[in-house]
């Protein structure tokens, strides 16, 4: 029994060390600030799975048993670990393993615009296992991350997007006079370079689309509202009535009525320009995009300062590049702490009461 128990002693020993390493690693990654969003523990979690199976596989290399024994062990574990990702039909390691492509093929980015399925907002956070979005009524929705890997996803551009309108007008209208009419409404809402398109000439109607060129994605739910509003107010301006023979069916109206608001009842409502709804909205996204932003611009000048440092030749170059490396890594290390937990500020920007 003694000799046993002297066989098992380092065993213990490196098992009780590796514990409280790993204890202390989880501390220091995770635990220490649990607010940090899914965007920034998503490394920390694969650092820490990492250090678990390096744990394991240290343990087992100090059992004290034979040579073959032990390699049958280790044999043993990466089987299991095989099955694992083979058989990854298990939610939790199959939205680990979409996780990790995510991050790899990169479709979309924290503060993108996205659709899928019938979910569509601005990505908040990215995480291990899903991905939090939050809508244009600022509702955040977690996504697992197998749900965004199994259905196609579909991202908005930053560097512009097209916004459309359709709608049916009737026969009676030369087209010509319709689209000339419709760009029009679309250079008056701030759409670049728009064209019209005759997507149907049905049995009552013609549909038409009106596209133009949106430069600034974040203002997408904005500027499609102001194309709707637009091409109301050019096409009634000009006496051209939205609405295909078949509304007699509906309601009866005089020969020569008129569907077109008159003008004291149309009038235009006072809107702040300097306030989007979009601020609103998408509050959080807007503010992980502009961190993930920064970030990235600290990382890379930081990456330029450590070139100049290696290429100087004298001392007060050298001493001016290692200035500007520690400057750098503090406000990398500033901008880290300065995610505050959701939920801790208004919609408009004030403290949270």
């Amino acid at each position: 029994m003694v000799d046993a128990i002297v066989l098992f002693v380092p065993f213990l020993a490196v098992v009780i060390s590796v514990s409280i390493m790993l204890g202390i690693a989880d501390w220091l990654l995770i635990k220490r600030q649990p607010d940090i969003g899914k965007e920034r523990l998503f490394s920390r979690q694969l650092i820490m799975l990492g250090l678990t199976v390096l744990g394991v596989l240290i343990a087992v290399l100090v059992l004290p048993i034979s040579d073959s024994s032990r390699n049958q062990l280790i044999a043993l574990i990466g089987i299991l670990l095989s099955g694992i990702f083979a058989f990854s039909s298990t939610t939790a390691t199959s939205n680990l393993m979409a996780g990790v492509l995510l991050r790899i093929t990169s479709p979309f980015g924290t503060g993108d615009f996205i659709r899928v399925g019938e979910h569509f907002g601005r990505v908040s956070e990215r995480g291990l296992f899903d991905t939090e979005i939050q809508t244009e009524t600022r509702e955040l929705i977690s996504l697992p991350n197998n749900y965004l890997i199994s259905h196609p996803v579909t991202t908005t551009r930053r560097s512009g997007t097209i916004v459309s309108a359709e709608l049916s007008l009737g026969y009676d209208v030369d087209h010509r006079k319709i689209e000339s009419l419709l760009v029009e409404a679309a250079k008056t809402c701030g759409l670049a370079e728009p064209f019209v398109h005759v997507l149907a000439l049905g049995n009552f109607a013609v549909s038409y689309r009106v596209s133009g060129f949106l430069e600034e994605p974040k203002r997408l739910i904005s500027i499609r509202s102001n194309l709707y509003g637009c091409v109301l107010d050019t096409l009634h301006g000009n006496e051209i009535e939205i609405v295909s023979p078949t509304f007699m069916n509906q309601r009866r109206i005089e020969a020569d009525g008129r569907i077109i608001p008159t003008p004291d009842v149309a009038t235009s409502l006072s809107v702040d320009p300097e306030f989007s709804v979009e601020d609103i909205a998408f509050d959080k996204a807007e503010k992980a995009e502009r961190l993930e932003d920064d970030k990235l611009q600290l990382m890379e000048e930081i990456k330029k300062q450590e070139v100049l440092f290696k290429q100087a030749t004298g001392d007060d170059e050298k001493k001016t590049a290692h200035e500007a490396i520690e400057q750098a890594q503090e406000r990398l290390a500033a901008l880290q702490e300065s995610a505050d937990p959701p939920g801790s500020e208004s919609p408009r920007g004030g403290e949270s009461k």
